[in-house]
């Protein structure tokens, strides 16, 4: 299977998670259970899921100083669930360029949310980008 499907999945644990704030395992086992997911995809799935549910209130700390006019409580569940997948995979997945976890996070919100999401998602995510390559620059 592929990576977009696995990051789909992922994607409707990190929304139900916005919702809950806590992990719900059992939900997590059911989506495990697809016969064609590869080991690979499970634990992408896995360590994404309890990775940002560790990480949840840094990362979302992190995106609300780029949520353009908006308070993070504010910002669509399901745009927040792609931002936070795509911060937290340029963060801690060095094998992901950043540019796919960008562009991925737009096609979620494209597939999921609004017809306006997509861009605004894709500033908020430039926003971030450019914030963390200004701080490398820094002396």
């Amino acid at each position: 299977m592929s990576r977009k499907v696995a990051r789909e999945i992922l994607y409707q644990l990190v929304f139900e998670y916005l919702f809950l704030k806590e992990v719900n395992s059992e939900t997590l086992g059911l989506m495990l259970l697809d016969g064609s997911l590869s080991d690979d995809d499970r634990s992408y799935i896995t360590e994404g899921y309890y990775g940002i549910s560790a990480e949840c209130a840094a990362l979302t700390e992190e995106i609300s100083r780029h949520t353009i006019d908006f308070k993070i409580d504010r910002v669509f569940k399901s745009d927040l669930a792609a931002i936070v997948i795509a911060v937290y995979e340029i963060k801690n997945c060095a094998d992901i360029p950043d540019a796919v976890s960008v562009n991925e996070a737009v096609g979620l919100v494209k597939k999921f949310s609004t017809d306006k999401s997509y861009s605004y998602v894709n500033g908020v995510l430039a926003g971030y980008l450019k914030s963390r390559d200004a701080k490398r620059t820094e002396p």
